[in-house]
Parts: C-alpha cells; structure tokens; sequence
C-alpha cells in the first residue's frame, strides 16, 4: 500500500496545480473530520458528564451553559489543523501560505476570547443563584472583564494578521492613551462609580429608590457597569447613568424595609377659633371616653396644685391655669395611637403642635405604622385620620377648611332670605352688615 502511495505521489507530483488541489481537499477534510470528532464525540461525553438535566435548566432560564463554552472551543481544533497543515501543502506561494496561518491564528484567538466571555457569562449566572448576590452584584465587574478580555484580544488579532509582534503595538499605544482616555471616558467613570456602589453598599438589586431628578421612583431591577434601571411604580423603566449615583443624591428605602416599620408624618390643621377652655359640663362629658380614663381628674390635681401657690390677689379665673379641649384632644390622640394595632409602639411615637399658620393650627402625628407594605401602610394611616376627623367635633374643635362655593352658596341664599320681606330673622343682622 506504501508503494501504491509512493506511485500517487509520483504522479499527483507530475500535476503541480492538481497536486496542491488534492492536498487542499486532504488538508480540508482532515480539519472537517477533527471537527465531526470533537463536536460529536467530546462533547456528548461532556453532556452526560454535566449531566442532561442541568444544562436544560440553564438553558431555559437563558443562561449561557459551560456546554457552550466547550462548543465554542471545540472551533480551535479545525483552525489548529489548517494552521498546522497549510505549511505542507505542497506549491502554495509563501504569503497565502502566511496569510492563511495568520487568520487561523486571530481566529483562535477570537475563539478564545469569546470563549473566557462564556465562562465569565457562566460564573455570573452561578453567581447569581446564591441567595446573597443581590447584595453584592458583579456584573459590572463582569463587563469590566469582558472589556478587557476584548481589548487584549483585538491587539492580538491586530498583531497576527499584520504578523508583527503585540509589543509593538501596545508600545504605539502610549501615544494614544490620551485619545482612549477620552473614548473610553464614560466607562472608566461607571467603573469607579459601579466599585463605590458595591463597596459602600449603596444600591443592591431590589431597593426602592427615589431620584425625582431622574425621574425614578420605583425598585431596582438591574444594576450593569454603566446603567441601573429601576422599575416605577406605574411600571415604566427609569435607566439611570451609573455615575449619576455618586455624584447626584437619591433616596434609598431599603432601611425603612429592613426596621419593619414605615413613617406616618401628616398634620390635622385645626381652626384656631375653635380653640378654648374646656367647662365643666364639657370636662364631665369627655368623662365617658375610655382612652381618656385618669387623663381628666391627674391634669385636674396638676393645675389645681399649680394654682394654688397663686398669691391670694392673682387668683382670678384668668391667671389660673385651665384645661383646654385642644391638650385634651392632643392627649386622647396620643394614647390612640399607643393603643392602635397598626402603630409600632417601639419606634418614635408623638402627637405635637407645629407652629400656627395661615391654615390653621397644625396638630403632627409622628409615628410609625408596623408594616412596610404600601397597601397595609395607606389602610392604617386613613384609619386613624378617619377616626380623629370623626371624633373631632366631640372635642369642640373644627378642622380648618378654606371656604369652598357650597359655602359661597350658602352665604348667598342667607343674604337674600333676609333681604325678601318679612324675612328679618336670625340673618337679619348679616344683612345688615352686607347691605350696600
């Protein structure tokens, strides 16, 4: 068989441009059958190996598999056997021969290269399924990584198509260090900002935050190298810069989740003319209120005490001091809330007088609701407001309300009932204030 060999060989060399064709299709066919081999045999005992199962699990959740990274690898074995082979084929002129070693090689290095994209791909998902990695997550780092990846990857392919060495190409690089700064500007900026986010733990996956900047109010879904995007509430996306994070202020309300409680901060604004000293029909009648037991008679014992190191001469009704229905109210709102079922009584919990405005005088509840869904917390903060607006007149207090056109109206069918004949009644003296 050697010497039928040997005799081919003499003949095919007889035909050079036959010759190099046949050697071509051998070279080709052996490239083909490594491939078939690598493809069908390596990589079906990796499957078993990696077992069926998790590779389809991965790959319906749209993760990139190790299977895949192996299948792109397996890509080198044909590239190996042209580059390897092409020099024996017999003919070929020397700069084909040179130009088909050189794409082989940035063609291998291509390979390569997306192939550490798949791993870091693969690590990332990995990474991902572990119950913390929305604390810290990596990828940003990750598409730092790939970035590199790519870059020392381009230089190489550069360098193997021109067939110079890489050295030469990155000692050219200094000159343009200056031109890359500008064009790689943004992601150099989102990668510090991205490492100051991570390692001062200021945004994870999952935190409500607030940017009115932006535009943004909603839970972060994603946080990339030089975006994070959040979810409003009405379920637009908001994509933010990531450097926007460091150099802009944002509100974040991961803390209010993790205390279990959420602020009630909002004001019943009192008509102040409806303020006054309670009587004592009033005192006895506010008596019956349950929240109130103990409140009346220990405020009572209070201000008699004090007024009795009044001086004989001073104790007139108006320097002692009285009960008004304003505190008492105050009061009764305080220990409402301590007996509320959706207040948390171990936060800060207060009832307090703002400074009196235009408005009316501002009554502030400060406390904290013992939920943090949005839902419950609205529910328990219209429940109380319900009641004490309700329970309100009990006190002899109003709320203050600018007059709307049912007053207007209202008013106006007055003055004219006193203005018909013989409609000189209880609006009489309006009337007579309003007529011209």
């Amino acid at each position: 068989m050697e010497q039928d060999l040997s005799v081919a060989i003499g003949l095919l060399e007889q035909h050079p441009p036959l010759y190099t064709l046949v050697a071509v299709g051998g070279l080709v066919a052996v490239a083909w059958l490594a491939n078939w081999l690598t493809r069908h045999v390596l990589l079906r005992g990796l499957r078993r190996l990696l077992g069926a199962r998790v590779l389809m699990e991965g790959a319906a959740r749209g993760e990139v598999t190790p299977l895949r990274v192996v299948s792109r690898l397996s890509h080198i074995v044909p590239a190996l056997v042209l580059m390897i082979g092409v020099g024996a084929v017999p003919h070929l002129p020397a700069a084909l021969v040179t130009v088909i070693e050189n794409v082989c090689s940035a063609f291998i290095v291509l390979t390569v290269a997306l192939a550490l994209s798949g791993t870091l791909n693969v690590l990332s998902a990995l990474y991902q399924r572990r119950p913390d990695a929305r604390l810290r997550p990596i990828k940003g780092y990750v598409e730092v990584s790939k970035i590199v990846i790519y870059f020392v990857a381009a230089i190489l392919m550069v360098a193997s198509l021109i067939d110079r060495s890489p050295l030469i190409l990155l000692s050219g690089l200094g000159a343009m260090a200056a031109v890359l700064m500008l064009i790689f500007q943004d992601t150099l900026l989102s990668l510090v900002a991205s490492v100051q986010l991570s390692s001062n733990d200021m945004v994870r996956i999952g935190d409500w935050i607030e940017m009115p900047q932006l535009n943004a109010d909603g839970d972060v879904i994603d946080i990339a190298l030089h975006t994070v995007k959040v979810q409003n509430w009405d379920k637009t996306i908001t994509t933010i810069p990531t450097k926007r994070l460091i150099s802009d202020s944002f509100r974040n309300w991961r803390g209010m989740r993790e205390s279990g409680g959420r602020r009630i901060k909002r004001s019943l604004y009192i008509d102040q003319h409806s303020i006054r000293f309670l009587t004592d029909e009033e005192r006895h009648r506010l008596d019956r209120f349950a929240l109130l037991d103990g409140y009346l008679p220990a405020k009572e014992a209070e201000l008699e005490a004090w007024n009795t190191t009044l001086p004989r001469g001073e104790r007139d009704i108006v320097n002692r001091r009285r009960v008004t229905n304003i505190g008492t109210f105050r009061a009764y709102v305080d220990r409402y809330l301590r007996h509320h079922p959706g207040v948390h009584q171990g936060m800060m919990l207060m009832v307090r007088q703002m400074a009196p405005t235009s408005d009316g005088l501002p009554l502030e509840l400060y406390c904290f609701a013992n939920t943090i869904v949005w839902a419950e917390y609205e529910s328990t903060q219209s429940d109380i407001f319900d009641h004490l607006l309700a329970i309100l007149p009990e006190f002899g207090l109003r709320v203050f309300q600018h007059p709307s056109g049912a007053d207007m109206r209202a008013l106006g069918s007055g003055l004219r009932g006193a203005e018909a004949p013989g409609g000189r009644g209880r609006h009489a003296g309006v009337a007579g204030e309003f007529k011209v």
